[in-house]
């Protein structure tokens, strides 16, 4: 016979609710009394009943909401595969996901989507831009119990539940170690933001000019440039910062934009005069690379991001299973031509 929660609380001497709460990880439970319940419930057995969960969540309807600054920037297309992925092994709970996106880094358009989906949803899913009225928006979401898990990019001083993404800092400190290997420590550089509304994008260049200013004494930032995530802007931004500053001989490319970025370097015909180290292995980028144009990329993983993101969702919302961490940080990788 299956072993009952009321087994379980008679034996440890506690309420079903008790016992509920600690097996569901739902609410807070004196240490000891959880760990006389789990210890209580391991010795006899206990196994949940996965098909009465499933059958309980189809009927509560639960929807997961996702927003993403994604139109126009391949590198989600990889976010979004390791969503639909979880999404199909969460089918028999019922849940459903309403994935809503955005081009570019307007907080005003990202708050319209989040109100227009909160009445419905159980979850949310953001990749915040970095905006007081963004972290207001989390808190109220939080106050009215959809928690907020961040994907990709995190926001400071909000109640969101946990973060799934890069470690951006470390991974701007592996860009600067990448040009310092391939300029022997001499160089003028030019920095090719995505946007300075992206919390990620800047702890990149905190990262960057950490390594500079602790290691590489002849590295000199000549101007620093945002695309917002757009090949177009990418290249006239970067065509008017090679004209102003024709000594720029290493790029960092920290976010999108990377194909306008080349195309602006070979315009100009300087492709053998400047080393560029970008981000993620989009196609786009994997042909930059494979052609010489782009010397090293450092990725993020974004289908575990995404994966990862929808699957600690889901368990909570099932299972009451509150985020074990904070953050749950995805390896960085440096990609050259040899390990594509």
């Amino acid at each position: 016979m299956a072993v009952t929660i009321r087994q379980i609380a008679e034996i440890s001497g506690v309420s079903r609710g008790t016992v509920d709460r600690v097996l569901n990880n739902r609410g807070r439970v004196n240490p000891a009394t959880e760990k006389l319940v789990r210890k209580v419930a391991d010795e006899l057995g206990y196994q949940p009943n996965v098909a009465g969960k499933a059958l309980a969540a189809i009927k509560k309807n639960f929807i997961i909401g996702i927003i993403l600054s994604s139109e126009g920037n391949a590198f989600f297309d990889d976010v979004i595969a390791g969503i639909r992925q979880a999404e199909k092994e969460a089918a028999s709970y019922g849940i459903q996901v309403v994935l809503k996106t955005m081009k570019g880094y307007d907080a005003s358009v990202q708050l319209s989507l989040i109100r227009e989906l909160k009445a419905n949803i159980h979850t949310l899913i953001l990749q915040p831009i970095n905006d007081e009225s963004v972290v207001q928006e989390i808190n109220s979401l939080s106050e009215q119990d959809i928690p907020v898990i961040t994907l990709n990019n995190d926001i400071h001083n909000s109640r969101r539940l946990c973060y799934v993404g890069s470690d951006y800092f470390k991974s701007g400190e592996t860009a600067c170690g990448c040009l310092g290997l391939l300029t022997r420590g001499k160089a003028n550089i030019g920095i090719v933001t995505g946007s300075v509304k992206i919390l990620g994008h800047n702890q990149r260049i905190l990262g960057f000019n950490s390594i500079l200013e602790r290691k590489y004494m002849d590295f000199y930032v000549a101007d620093i440039i945002e695309t917002n995530d757009d090949d177009q802007q990418g290249y006239t931004q970067t065509l008017k910062m090679l004209e102003n500053h024709p000594e720029i001989n290493a790029l960092y490319i920290v976010a999108a934009g990377a194909v306008g970025v080349c195309k602006a370097v070979t315009e100009l015909g300087k492709e053998m005069a400047i080393d560029i180290v970008a981000c993620d292995t989009t196609p786009a980028v994997k042909e930059l690379i494979q052609q010489g144009l782009i010397k090293a990329t450092i990725c993020q993983q974004p289908y575990v991001q995404g994966y990862q993101s929808l699957t600690l969702a889901v368990e909570f919302l099932i299972h009451g299973a509150i985020p074990k961490q904070e953050y749950y940080i995805i390896n960085s990788e440096i990609k050259i031509p040899e390990n594509l």
